[in-house]
């Protein structure tokens, strides 16, 4: 017996190696996948109904807070979709990773925003690569 839609839908989000989260109007993760697990080291038990704080690196929690909250009070993001962000984040572990993402507003049947979803990848390695070829380039240039 085939899979139906929603199954297919149930199985992609959970079981994708990206990271796929959602959080509510009230900043706290209402879903977190087995890519998010994999990437940030908390398991979804440890994540669901905490603060997105949790992956934001002490030193941008209140620019991320003001921005988050002034989304949900007027339903206006300044990204756009398919818009590409990328930031540093945090580990269980406490080590810090580079992440790039794509959020989509999720809006109830008002029209009022409701939540935040990203899709999120680490790119830790690539980051490390561009930063030590931009090194090596400067040193070359310097010559």
């Amino acid at each position: 017996m085939p899979l139906d839609h929603d199954q297919i839908c149930r199985m992609l989000v959970r079981k994708t190696a990206d990271g796929i989260i959602y959080v509510d109007g009230a900043n706290r993760i209402r879903l977190w996948n087995e890519g998010a697990a994999r990437i940030f080291g908390f398991n979804e038990g440890e994540a669901l109904g905490q603060s997105l704080d949790i992956i934001i690196p002490e030193n941008l929690r209140e620019r991320h807070g003001t921005g988050f909250d002034q989304t949900m009070a007027t339903g206006v993001t300044r990204y756009g979709a398919g818009d590409l962000l990328a930031v540093p984040a945090l580990r269980k572990d406490g080590s810090r990773i580079s992440i790039e993402f794509t959020i989509l507003p999720f809006h109830d049947e008002t029209g009022k925003i409701a939540g935040i979803g990203a899709v999120i990848r680490d790119v830790t390695a690539r980051f490390a690569q561009t930063k030590e070829l931009r090194k090596r380039i400067a040193e070359l240039e310097r010559r």
